[in-house]
């Protein structure tokens, strides 16, 4: 790690502690730069300014979120792993609360990387269900829905407190959520409904093209299958 990369990690490492300090939930650039002994011209060199500072500590924050989905062990029960996957989630949140309310505030867009991954590492999971005949809509689709939830959730949790006291709220979303759009393996998923055919046969074909069809080929007939799977 080079001096200045070092640098820019201390001074993120100050801003967070900070943050989480606040009970305005905002830091200050003077307060960061005293904390780790530079001149604020340091801090406008390296991030420009308040605003380039707060990003970069949103890109910091999926970098660590990122990593700790990927840590996660994946095992042969896709549906247990999505279950895991969702309970760490809030875990995260609740263990970095200024951190995850900036990573998800509307006023602070963080690379459009770092969304985009988290969202393709629980759209793995459920490709995983999918091909295992557990997924009842595509798999895009329902991790729109768990995400969505899932943050919500968790949001829930840290802004209002005091109203969302129910210890087991996150449990009972996180079950109502995946009702909706996967199951445990059962005579429908074995035996014949359409959609979930579909879905199953969707996910196999994205994880394994087929030899025999091109590209445009392969595209429609994905085209076709999402649509039956919804």
């Amino acid at each position: 790690m080079t001096d200045q990369s070092e640098l820019r990690l201390r001074m993120l490492h100050a801003a967070e502690t900070q943050l989480s300090a606040s009970p305005e939930h905002d830091i200050s650039t003077r307060a960061v730069c005293e904390a780790v002994g530079v001149g604020q011209p340091v801090l406008y060199r390296l991030f420009g300014d308040k605003a380039g500072l707060l990003s970069a500590l949103v890109d910091h924050g999926f970098d660590r979120y990122v990593q700790r989905k990927q840590a996660l062990a994946t095992t042969d029960d896709p549906l247990d792993d999505l279950r895991v996957g969702w309970d760490d989630h809030i875990a995260f949140a609740l263990e970095n609360p200024a951190i995850y309310r900036l990573m998800f505030s509307p006023m602070l867009a963080p690379h459009p990387a770092a969304p985009r991954t988290v969202f393709k590492l629980l759209t793995a999971t459920l490709e995983r269900c999918a091909e295992a005949g557990t997924l009842r809509v595509p798999p895009e689709i329902a991790a729109q829905q768990i995400m969505s939830a899932n943050i919500g959730v968790a949001l829930a949790l840290l802004v209002r407190p005091d109203i969302y006291t129910d210890p087991d709220l996150s449990a009972r979303v996180r079950d109502a959520t995946f009702a909706g759009c996967v199951s445990r393996p059962s005579k429908e998923a074995q035996g014949g409904s359409t959609a979930l055919t579909a879905t199953q046969l969707a996910a196999r074909l994205r994880r394994n093209p087929a030899p025999s069809l091109g590209a445009e080929e392969q595209h429609l007939l994905l085209k076709w299958l999402d649509g039956l799977g919804e």
